[in-house]
């Protein structure tokens, strides 16, 4: 299963991104393996959760992301041989919470992802990410990349207009992706949309209504009638809902980054001033003994 849990019916964006890359030459180096070739990882070997519980209902949803993830074994190990899935569902008990703002992180990494990974195969080795500084964004980035402050590969954009979308960087590729959604189920008061894409689609709660309780809400000193809570509760689960019941690329846009270059887009404020060496994917394609069972060579013994 290498669809990130949709159903194969994307294939034409697919061809599109790929032929994107090729001609622009936005593909700046070799990726680190090649599935079926240098390397087989084998995926779809674990059902995912989309049981829907009461913290993650919209798991269910015919179009909520599945996402089949490649790590490395241990904190010194190779690649596994086969990857895991992740859902909204595993992102939420991560979170804390499910809020407007995972789910719409995470299907914009999934049309993300579709450009980075055209096998279907998200290697969080390989992964870099900028979001805004809202946790619901940034935990989610740092979920499915495993990008981490500590190691200057989580960053928070310096333009404050993009706090609601996310950049997804393949650092073995050079080849980085904007993601966001599109213009017609952004709810944030104030916020442009930073790609020109539309949805063709009529959402059931409208982005008017949703803002301007949002607004009335914030201007309530800590202090909204519990009648808007509530609505505003209702408002923000019909919304995500209703989004993952229409295919993702319907919602959320992507475009790659020419000419990318990290510390042009993050707050150089926002880090860590001497970040720490990544050692865990360190020895992830380090060769295997000649024999499945062999003693150490002479000199290499512990």
């Amino acid at each position: 299963m290498t669809d990130f849990g949709c159903k194969i019916s994307q294939s034409a964006l697919l061809i599109c991104s790929m032929f994107f890359l090729l001609v622009t030459g936005a593909m700046a180096a070799e990726p680190t393996y090649k599935e079926g070739e240098t390397i087989f990882i084998e995926t779809g070997v674990e059902a995912p959760d989309r049981n829907p519980t009461w913290y993650a209902s919209m798991v269910a949803k015919p179009y909520a992301p599945v996402f089949e993830m490649l790590a490395t074994q241990g904190t010194q190990g190779r690649y596994y041989p086969y990857t895991y899935p992740v859902t909204l569902k595993d992102l939420v008990r991560f979170h804390g919470h499910d809020c407007e703002g995972t789910t719409t992180a995470a299907n914009s990494a999934w049309v993300a992802f579709k450009i980075l990974f055209p096998d279907g195969i998200i290697d969080r080795s390989v992964l870099w990410g900028i979001s805004g500084v809202s946790p619901c964004w940034s935990d989610a980035v740092a979920f499915l990349t495993g990008a981490r402050l500590q190691y200057g590969n989580l960053g928070f954009f310096k333009d404050k207009r993009y706090s609601h979308s996310i950049i997804l960087y393949r650092e073995d590729t050079k080849v980085a992706v904007l993601a966001t959604w599109k213009e017609g189920i952004n709810n944030i008061p104030g916020e442009p949309v930073m790609l020109p894409g539309k949805i063709t689609w009529k959402p059931k709660v409208t982005m008017k209504e949703v803002e301007a309780l949002k607004a009335v809400v914030k201007k309530s000193g800590g202090k909204p009638l519990p009648y808007q809570v509530d609505q505003m509760r209702y408002q923000q689960w019909l919304h995500v809902n209703d989004i993952l019941g229409h295919p993702l690329e319907d919602s959320y846009q992507a475009k790659v980054i020419e000419n990318f270059k990290w510390d042009e887009w993050i707050d150089p404020a926002k880090t860590i001033t001497k970040s720490h060496e990544r050692s865990d994917t360190r020895l992830k394609d380090y060769p295997y003994r000649s024999k499945p069972i062999e003693s150490p060579a002479e000199g290499d013994k512990l």
